[in-house]
């Protein structure tokens, strides 16, 4: 099969979808063309590319293959140039009807790598949580950078400086790596999340676990979460967390906010009348920022300063570490190859496979997620 791999068209996005260790695990079998330049942004050669057994082609040449692999979606113009009935892989936004719709107006068999469920058998494929953990990771790098002061306690001949004290809001994949990296930098650490199950995993890491209290039989069901996914809580009890973040936001110097629900708007966390509360000089890192923020004030793509408090809206810091985040993401890819390829290596697509029925999004024509 001719598997093509486009150069990224969405602004800002760095990474590419196959490296040379996954390119020469497919050029095997299978003709790989890769547009010149693609690898680029994300540190790889067109040379590197060619070593490993690759073609390297124009963008027609590679959207015109047989299978095309993407990190994001493709735009109307480069769905001009995929023929129907090609198969499209990669994180294509499951929950765009309109794009999803496009597609399969387009005759596509598209697979969203974001529906992979969170199961045992599907962790290797699993985009979110490879990006998350390099998005939490360079949140506390840039929250540290924004910061005007030391990250770890120092004594010095001039005097002893205090440790910065970080909280992190929302403690998936970004969240724990975040914890992580900021107690590598020396900080001292608070979290809050709405799942119990994760006050373990906060405090092997070094970190306090902020406790919000459960009333009631139904928050204490809700916070459990579903797939691996937090679920919108009660209003009662956002109430009491907001209560409780109020004040510990008033003592942080640097925030760093990942709550996600997919599909809907993300929760907001840290209101304005918090971020008014908060120390001068002080830092919100939003990662929730393209999904309406866990902040109010967060800007898309922009640093902002309110009320004294610099506030980075910065999206998709994946792009930021971009050579490890295409490498991580690449090989998510090829592990998803491996369900619908079969043992000769001919396309099989099996829609009672669970990880297939959940990314499938679209097939001969017919949009199957709306």
């Amino acid at each position: 099969m001719k598997i093509g791999v486009p150069a990224e068209s969405r602004p800002g996005e760095t990474r590419v979808a196959v490296t040379p260790e996954t390119v020469k695990k497919l050029a095997v079998k299978h003709q790989v063309v890769v547009q010149a330049g693609a690898g680029i942004p994300a540190s790889v050669t067109d040379e590197a590319y060619a070593a490993a057994g690759a073609t390297i082609g124009t963008a027609a040449e590679a959207l015109g293959a047989e299978m095309v692999l993407k990190v994001r979606a493709p735009n109307a113009e480069e769905r001009a140039q995929m023929k129907p009935g090609a198969v499209l892989v990669g994180m294509l936004n499951p929950f765009d009807g309109e794009n999803i719709a496009a597609m399969a107006a387009s005759g596509l068999s598209a697979f969203a790598l974001e529906a992979v469920p969170r199961i045992t058998r599907a962790q290797s494929m699993d985009v979110l949580s490879s990006q998350a953990n390099i998005a939490g990771y360079k949140a506390v790098m840039v929250g540290a950078n924004t910061y005007q002061r030391f990250m770890p306690m120092l004594m010095t001949a001039a005097g002893t400086v205090k440790a910065a004290r970080v909280l992190i809001m929302g403690v998936g994949v970004a969240g724990l790596q975040a914890i992580a990296t900021a107690k590598r930098l020396g900080a001292v650490i608070e979290a809050s999340d709405v799942r119990p199950p994760v006050k373990e995993q906060v405090e092997s890491l070094g970190a306090k676990f902020i406790d919000v209290p459960y009333l009631t039989d139904e928050e204490r069901e809700i916070a459990k979460g579903v797939g691996g996914y937090a679920r919108p809580m009660p209003p009662e009890w956002m109430k009491r967390q907001a209560e409780l973040v109020h004040e510990r936001a008033k003592q942080a110097d640097i925030i760093i906010t990942t709550a996600l629900i997919p599909g809907r708007p993300a929760p907001v966390l840290i209101s304005e009348d918090t971020v008014k509360a908060m120390k001068p000089g002080s830092v919100i890192v939003d990662l929730a920022v393209e999904q309406g923020g866990n902040c109010p004030l967060s800007e898309l793509g922009k640093t902002v300063v309110k009320h004294g408090v610099h506030i980075v809206g910065e999206p998709n810091l994946a792009c930021h570490v971009a050579a490890d985040a295409s490498a991580l993401y690449a090989r998510n890819v090829l592990d998803f190859l491996k369900l619908v390829f079969d043992k000769e290596d001919k396309l099989v697509i099996d829609r009672e496979d669970e990880i297939i029925k959940a990314t499938l999004v679209c097939h001969g024509g017919e949009q199957l997620r709306k």
